[in-house]
């Protein structure tokens, strides 16, 4: 197992955990700790969010890992609206006590990414899938499969974060990206593939095969 090392803390909240400290401090300083309690469950509440833990990546052939951690809330045979194929989609929803580092599925190259700007409808709807602020990016490993995963804001969310770009190579499980304050990740699969998890199951990123490529006798990632 390959392991991915990150800060315990996501730097994404690093300005938003100091921000809310100081102002705990300050209040506790100037009025008492009753007046700041609050503010000190807000702080501990934005830690807890922005949490980011090392995963270790399983080395299991032809695996297709979670994206991201929470819940799966759509397993369905459904047209890529990206690729203008028949695929089957897994859609997992991160609520606000979530981790929320999303991680690359299959390890090969980003062929072409797309952003497009749209609401922020409950993420946990279907129709988030179409309607709402979305990123997507589309991998293809070294068979020539193809994935596509799609970062979804969500009724809080308002900050999608990417950090990968076409053209450059990924790792299975690398770290490539956040979403703020609770969303959702698509996935995007061959139609062939074999689903290894269900709808309702709690998956975490970078660690949980939730799918096998079919008919690939050499490992991705």
């Amino acid at each position: 197992m390959a392991v991915e090392q990150y800060p315990i803390v996501a730097r994404e909240g690093w300005i938003h955990i100091t921000l809310a400290i100081s102002i705990a401090s300050l209040v506790h300083y100037a009025l008492g700790w009753p007046w700041a309690l609050p503010l000190w469950f807000l702080s501990l509440f934005i830690i807890q969010f922005f949490r980011d833990p090392p995963r270790s990546v399983p080395d299991v052939a032809n695996a297709v890992i979670a994206p991201a951690d929470g819940k799966v809330v759509s397993l369905v045979e459904a047209e890529d609206p990206y690729l203008n194929r028949p695929a089957l989609k897994i859609s997992i929803f991160m609520n606000v006590f979530s981790v929320h580092s999303n991680r690359v599925p299959i390890g090969g190259k980003v062929m072409q990414q797309w952003y497009q700007h749209g609401r922020f409808v409950n993420a946990m709807l279907d129709k988030a899938s179409h309607e709402n602020e979305r990123n997507a990016i589309w991998v293809q490993d070294d068979h020539g499969v193809d994935v596509v995963c799609v970062q979804i804001a969500g009724l809080i969310a308002r900050r999608i974060m990417c950090y990968v770009e076409p053209g450059g190579a990924v790792k299975q499980g690398q770290r490539y990206g956040f979403i703020r304050f609770g969303s959702r990740v698509d996935v995007y699969l061959p139609k062939e593939t074999v689903i290894n998890t269900r709808l309702g199951a709690w998956v975490y990123a970078g660690k949980d095969v939730i799918a096998t490529l079919a008919g690939l006798d050499q490992s991705h990632g």
